[in-house]
């Protein structure tokens, strides 16, 4: 039987799985389809614009502090990290320019500007207080261990008292983030700037569980950074902390199949035909098109069984290289959607481009002026859309949702001579995300964090089927996002150490991960 392990994609997840694996001592190979490993987190050069392809918001760098530590590295020493306040500057159809502050006490002063007479500074400091006692909550039962419902997070027979059962309430399940938000938060456009956290999970806020207003309080208690070189500056340095670990990295290497006798995984066969034994799998691709694709059969049928699951959205992305750059903008800004409601329902609901969509913009000339020419801007606009479906061709859809994109950055955010400014133009569809990425639909949040009571749960990361198989990034638990992905290779890694030392191999029964506080 051979000790070495095989991780299956090179996004963030899966680097920072083969990182953990390997400074534990087992012996890693990483198989990326691309010629490049970061997964999303890529990089686009032209003209003398660079463009992060990917995430551009890195929050919560504790996790990846963490996951460099096991390798006996410090994130300052890898990675220059700038943290940025305000945290984004957001443009509203009324014309309102707000600015978010990490610092509560300041962004409640300035709502009270906003909504004068109407308590929402208060509401901000109560939904505030609820979110840090949601995010405490998550750190102690749901981060850090593979979970994927809620028997995993809390032991009912050997834990459930007082405390625990004032946890459970505190979850409020059965609402919404919508609702919560509204019950603390009065005015409708701070409201809507509070909705977009679960835009980094690609749900509506809608739908989903009141519990990610936690992600609220992460947010602000841990900042937005911005490593200088942009967010692929992190897969760079994981990567090169993995190679001093000696994780064979073999790019251009897709996977055809994993294989599996009696129950467990023994080796991964590659595109070209290659079998490689293994004693486990960490597989970062899509945990639904894993169980599809590259495993199939009753194990197959078992996953989907359990539970069905719904892509997140997609979106379209413009890389948008501007000789002259809007100095009103900050490095983070949101453009946002007239009605909130309307746009999450034509995307979440009809499945269709939103009519009057919310967009994003990253401009990170303003912290990193090399990203440009001089006096240039390098944009990264992105724009929510539905997850594709049969009837979606995005090749006729896009000159359309082009000008419909444009016109909205041109009258809400003051940008009515953008395209005079264009010298370099390059966009990304939903169909391109998927074949480029392979992921479920050409979701780029893996899978929807919908539903009052399950929404928050994913595939957990240790395989309820197949043993010695190991699931990490944004489709598999704790979910999307930059740190959330990287936990999940980190708790990823973690089980699977952990069912070596235990002499198991990902058995149901094998317990689950280390929980750290």
């Amino acid at each position: 039987m051979t000790d070495r392990i095989a991780v299956i994609g090179g996004g963030l997840g899966g680097l920072a799985a083969a990182v953990v694996l390997a400074a534990r001592g087992h012996k890693v190979t990483l198989l990326e389809k691309n010629a490049w490993v970061g997964g999303k987190a890529a990089v686009l050069e032209e003209g003398g614009f660079r463009f992060d392809m990917g995430p551009t918001i890195l929050t919560v760098p504790r996790v990846l502090r963490r996951i460099l530590e096991e390798a006996g590295c410090d994130l300052d020493q890898e990675l220059d990290m700038v943290r940025l306040e305000p945290q984004w500057r957001c443009f509203f159809d009324d014309g309102t320019v707000l600015d978010l502050s990490e610092n509560v006490g300041t962004m409640a002063a300035e709502l009270d500007k906003l909504a004068p007479g109407r308590g929402a500074g208060e509401g901000y400091r109560r939904f505030q207080a609820m979110s840090e006692r949601l995010h405490g909550i998550s750190e102690r039962f749901f981060f850090w261990k593979s979970v994927e419902d809620l028997g995993d997070t809390l032991n009912f027979r050997n834990s459930f008292n007082a405390s625990t059962l004032s946890d459970v309430l505190a979850l409020r399940m059965g609402s919404t983030v919508a609702g919560t938000i509204r019950s603390h938060v009065p005015d409708a456009r701070a409201a809507q700037m509070l909705d977009h956290f679960t835009q980094y999970v690609g749900s509506s806020p809608y739908g989903s569980p009141a519990v990610l207003c936690a992600i609220a309080h992460m947010q602000t208690n841990d900042g937005v950074w911005y490593p200088m070189g942009g967010t692929r500056a992190v897969p760079t340095a994981l990567e090169r902390v993995a190679r001093r670990l000696g994780v064979e990295i073999r790019t251009s290497t897709g996977v055809r199949r994993l294989q599996v006798e009696r129950g467990r995984v023994v080796a991964v066969e590659t595109d070209g035909g290659e079998r490689i034994p293994v004693s486990a799998a960490v597989s970062n691709m899509d945990s639904v098109r894993t169980y599809q694709e590259l495993i199939g059969g009753p194990p197959a049928k078992r996953f989907a069984k359990r539970r069905s699951y719904e892509p997140a959205c997609s979106g379209v992305v413009f890389y948008l290289g501007l000789d002259r750059a809007y100095d009103h903008l900050l490095h983070h800004d949101f453009v946002f959607s007239r009605d909130p409601e309307e746009e999450f329902d034509w995307i979440y609901r009809q499945g269709e481009p939103a009519p009057d969509p919310t967009c994003y913009i990253a401009a990170p000339a303003r912290t990193e002026p090399g990203v440009a020419p001089a006096g240039g801007e390098a944009l990264y606009v992105l724009v929510h859309t539905p997850y594709l479906r049969e009837r979606h061709d995005w090749n006729r859809m896009l000159p359309a949702y082009r000008r419909v994109v444009f016109d909205k950055l041109k009258r809400t955010a003051g940008m009515p001579d953008l395209e005079d400014r264009i010298r370099v133009e390059h966009v990304l569809t939903p169909q391109d995300i998927n074949d480029r990425y392979n992921v479920l639909n050409g979701a780029i949040y893996g899978l929807a964090s919908h539903g009052r009571f399950m929404g928050a749960f994913k595939p957990g990361n240790r395989s309820r089927d197949v043993e010695g198989l190991y699931l990490a990034g944004g489709a598999a638990h704790p979910g999307p996002g930059m740190p959330m992905v990287l936990m999940s290779g980190w708790i990823a890694a973690d089980s699977l150490d952990q069912d070596m030392r235990d002499g198991v191999h990902g058995d149901a029964g094998a317990g689950s991960a280390r929980a750290v506080a």
